[in-house]
């Protein structure tokens, strides 16, 4: 029997989900220039001819993984409730997104900081301009509720602090101690102590924490 309309176009957006997915694993375990289109196709279980049917080509494949990363970032939950309310759930939806989405991370850093992705970053990055600078402002103004002198300052300091937890979650993986860091954030910003772990969950540890390294060395990559 013949596929419907409709479940083509479901069939299409699966294929298309599986290899955004798939490169986003590849990218983050090789760098995109070791990262070849067979590889994300193999993982993603599809035919090489869908990414350029998809996407056009590895390097607009690079920019839908960017895309993805801003769309992740710029979702955090919004809550209504005082100021303090909003603010914890600023700080406990960054370190969900770092907790969630470690190879999308791990992928985005690598291009951040590369100079044949960096333009295509800083591309994706404009797109979302608008965005972006309602995100900024919305957290200034929790800091100007909250009495702060330089709000502007504020949040500046709190993404790049946030930013900051996210680098060494993607360096040092589960030896880095999440769920402590965020709970010294809170405490940083005098919020109450959290009552539920952030999701995924990432348990608090017995004894001193020692981030290394050596963490990758558990992750084999797969083909």
């Amino acid at each position: 029997m013949a596929r419907s309309d409709e479940q083509n176009r479901l069939a299409r957006e699966r294929a298309r989900e599986a290899i955004l997915e798939a490169a986003i694993e590849v990218f983050s375990e090789r760098g995109v220039a070791g990262a070849s289109i067979a590889a994300i196709t193999t993982r993603a279980g599809v035919a090489q001819g869908l990414v350029n049917y998809h996407f056009g080509g590895k390097e607009q494949l690079v920019v839908a993984v960017i895309d993805r990363w801003f769309e992740t970032v710029l979702g955090f939950a919004r809550v209504e409730g005082t100021p303090d309310e909003m603010l914890a759930a600023v700080i406990d939806g960054a370190l969900t997104a770092t907790a969630y989405a470690i190879p999308l991370q791990r992928a985005v850093l690598a291009m951040q900081q590369q100079p044949a992705t960096h333009r295509l970053f800083a591309e994706s990055e404009a797109r979302h301009e608008v965005r972006a600078t309602a995100a900024e402002d919305a957290v200034r103004q929790l800091f100007r509720a909250r009495g702060a002198e330089d709000p502007a300052l504020e949040e500046v300091m709190l993404r790049s602090t946030l930013e900051g937890v996210f680098v060494k979650f993607a360096v040092f993986g589960d030896t880095y101690p999440l769920e402590e860091a965020r709970r010294w954030v809170h405490r940083r910003y005098g919020l109450p102590e959290p009552t539920t772990p952030i999701a995924p969950p990432v348990p608090l540890r017995d004894g001193v924490p020692r981030p290394r390294a050596t963490a990758a060395l558990r992750a084999e990559p797969q083909g």
